[in-house]
């Protein structure tokens, strides 16, 4: 799943700014990497799989203060299949009855059980 982080980086100016974005880069599964924020005091990563946790300690260890800001899901949006109601009529006495119950989309309807 293809993600979006935002580190908040404070360091001592643009030589600590472009090694914080050397080491997000190095790190596997990084797509792109940039400055952002207002002061370009953010370093906003997207890629898939990179651990988010494990990118922030590493800022910390080698540049100084890092803060994780935000993590965010970046892609498709999957749409879930709507749900169709089932109906069925039942005839007993003097009037027939229609009976209707929702099915989830990955629910069997011959199941009754879920």
């Amino acid at each position: 799943m293809k993600q979006k982080i935002v580190i908040k980086v404070t360091g001592k100016g643009a030589k600590s700014h472009s090694k914080a974005l050397q080491i997000a880069v190095g790190l596997s599964g990084v797509e792109s990497a940039g400055l952002g924020g207002e002061d370009k005091s953010q370093i906003e990563v997207v890629g898939d799989g990179v651990d988010a946790v494990q990118l922030t300690n590493l800022l910390r260890k080698k540049v100084g203060y890092a803060e994780l800001a935000s993590v965010e899901a970046v892609g498709e949006k999957k749409e879930e299949p709507a749900v169709q109601p089932f109906a069925w009529s039942v005839y007993g006495g003097s009037m027939p009855q229609t009976y209707i119950y929702p099915i989830h989309p990955y629910q069997d309807p011959s199941c009754s059980i879920m």
